[in-house]
This record gives C-alpha cells, sequence and structure tokens, in this order.
C-alpha cells in the first residue's frame, strides 16, 4: 500500500509520470522504498532544498505507523 500511495504522490509532480517506479525492499533494518524517476524530474522530486523529498517521507511515515519506511530518490538513464 506505502509503495502505491508513494507512486500517486510522485506521480502528480514529474513531468514524466510513465517513468516513474517505485519498488519496496524488505531489508534487515526495515523497509525501503525506492523511487526511479526520468533524470530531468530529479530535481522536481528532491525539491528546493530538499522540502518537497521531505514532504514525500513525512506523508509515508504517517501512513506506515509504527513500522516506518525509508524512502530513496534514484534518477533513470535511458541510455543503459
Amino acid at each position: 500500500m506505502l509503495a502505491e500511495a508513494l507512486e500517486h504522490l510522485v506521480r502528480g509532480v514529474v513531468e514524466h509520470p510513465d517513468d516513474v517506479v517505485v519498488r519496496d525492499k524488505a531489508l534487515r533494518r526495515g523497509s525501503i522504498l525506492e523511487v526511479r524517476v526520468h533524470p530531468d524530474d530529479l530535481g522536481k522530486v528532491i525539491g528546493r532544498g530538499g522540502r518537497t523529498a521531505t514532504a514525500f517521507r513525512t506523508v509515508i511515515s504517517a501512513l506506515a505507523g509504527r513500522g516506518g519506511a525509508r524512502i530513496d530518490f534514484v534518477d533513470v538513464d535511458r541510455r543503459r
């Protein structure tokens, strides 16, 4: 549920919503949500001074409850 909610939020901010992919990875220290976006959209997802990324983390933390979830933002290079 968290991955779908985060994907929906990120798609609303970026110019290339088809390139947004959110993966939920379970690690020893807890869950991590990996967000991949088009390289041109990375700045929009992070925001000025990291404000947008912080807002995403705040919303997802509220939804996650005690379990919590970390979020990492990664750009996608189409030339690979």
